[in-house]
């Protein structure tokens, strides 16, 4: 054993650990290629919404018929994470990461070849399949490798690459989508997914799946409320974010009185919000998850009711869009409890951790659009947001009761068997 340890000279001076398979890992680079994956994916579902002109223009279609392709690619994910986690539930990690993510680029270059309006929207929803699947695996994989007590700070950091996107990945494809068409942009997303493809087979380890995995014992998720609940507060919680960001360009320039040109600047503080969001709502989860959640669902509320007064002025409303942003935090936190509560099947439920997020994206755009449509003016998504933000904390309740009392009632036994021996 040597009596002082090497200097530290590279990169592989990283936290290591070892993997279950007893191969030393670096963790930092381990995460660093999911991250990467997470990084092309959130680039690829986002650099759409800025070049809906341009795709409309090219297949001859109006905006509006344009923003099918948007539905499309969600609802693949929605789809697509339930499917391919029962599917794949004995697949090595490593092996099943990259061919999610090779897919991911296949459909994200067939995209940009798509020869008209059905074609696109067909592509697109073969894009999002393995959307969800993938984080779900990645944030198993990322919690496995991770130190003792990192195990929600390790999903942050994978979470890192999707929220980063919006800060990074989507301005350089949407410029680029200017500047060369918007067929360049999905190039750009398929040679990021190939680069992924290239980390994920260096940096990951060659894990095994959990011993007995299979689709039906993946599908026994379905059968835990504690799942369900979790999910519930996504899909429900989480939408208010959508509601207000859904429709915060007409809202700031109509409300506020933002130039058209200081839309992209805010825009910016709303990525770096999220990027904030995810370090911060990641470290409290590792502390105190339960807190974390219920606590980040009472900000949310609040945060959301705040911009139907701060939309009024352009400094107010940056510095509340960038606060919007923070409530993304909420999402390593769900993970983890999804695992937690998961059982034995724990990459479905994994994954549709994001087929929930999608069901929030969907949720909050309609009701903060019927809204507006019911004349109750841009800024009355802030308070269905507030709205959605609420019932989240409802559903929070619910799982916060159910949980006690199946505690009580798993308590109940063992404190009859107490005291007969104690009568005895």
């Amino acid at each position: 054993m040597n009596a002082s340890p090497p200097a530290p000279d590279s990169a592989d001076t990283d936290i290591s650990v070892v993997s279950p398979s007893a191969r030393p890992v670096n963790f930092l680079r381990a995460v660093l290629a999911l991250g990467v994956g997470g990084f092309a994916i959130g680039t690829g579902e986002f650099v759409i919404m800025g070049l809906l002109p341009e795709v409309a223009k090219d297949i001859d279609v109006s905006i509006p018929q344009a923003g099918h392709v948007i539905s499309a690619y969600a609802l693949g994910v929605v789809i697509g994470a339930p499917v391919l986690a029962v599917l794949a539930a004995g697949w090595r990690r490593r092996a099943l990461l990259i061919a999610l993510m090779a897919v991911f680029a296949a459909g994200n270059f067939a995209s940009a070849m798509a020869p008209g309006y059905m074609s696109l929207n067909l592509l697109r929803f073969a894009t999002g399949l393995p959307h969800g699947t993938y984080f779900g695996v990645a944030a198993l994989v990322a919690a496995t490798l991770a130190p003792p007590g990192r195990r929600a700070r390790a999903v942050g950091l994978v979470m890192l690459g999707l929220t980063g996107a919006t800060l990074v990945g989507v301005p350089i494809a949407a410029w680029l989508g200017q500047l060369f068409g918007w067929r360049a942009a999905f190039v750009f997303v398929g040679l990021i997914a190939l680069a992924a493809v290239a980390l994920l087979r260096r940096d990951i380890p060659d894990l095994a799946p959990p011993a007995g995995a299979s689709p039906w014992r993946e599908l026994g998720a379905l059968r835990r409320k504690q799942v369900w609940f979790t999910l519930g507060i996504g899909a429900i919680g989480f939408g208010g974010m959508f509601s207000v960001f859904s429709y915060i360009k007409p809202t700031l320039i109509e409300v506020a009185g933002l130039p058209l040109g200081g839309v992209p600047f805010v825009l910016a503080l709303f990525g770096l919000g999220m990027v904030t969001g995810n370090l911060v709502g990641s470290r409290l989860a590792d502390k105190s998850l339960m807190r974390t959640i219920g606590g980040l669902l009472v900000y949310a509320a609040l945060v959301l009711a705040m911009f139907s007064f701060a939309a009024h002025h352009v400094v107010t409303a940056a510095i509340n869009v960038f606060l919007i942003g923070t409530t993304v935090a909420i999402g390593p936190a769900l993970q983890i409890r999804l695992m937690d509560v998961a059982g034995d099947a724990q990459t479905l439920a994994a994954a549709l951790n994001h087929s929930a997020f999608n069901m929030a994206n969907a949720l909050g755009a309609w009701l903060g659009g019927a809204a507006i449509a019911a004349g109750l003016g841009w800024t009355s998504t802030g308070w269905v947001g507030a709205l959605l933000a609420l019932a989240g904390m409802g559903v929070f309740a619910c799982a916060l009761m159910s949980a006690r009392a199946s505690e009580r009632a798993h308590a109940r036994p063992n404190d009859e068997v107490a005291c007969e021996g104690s009568a005895g």
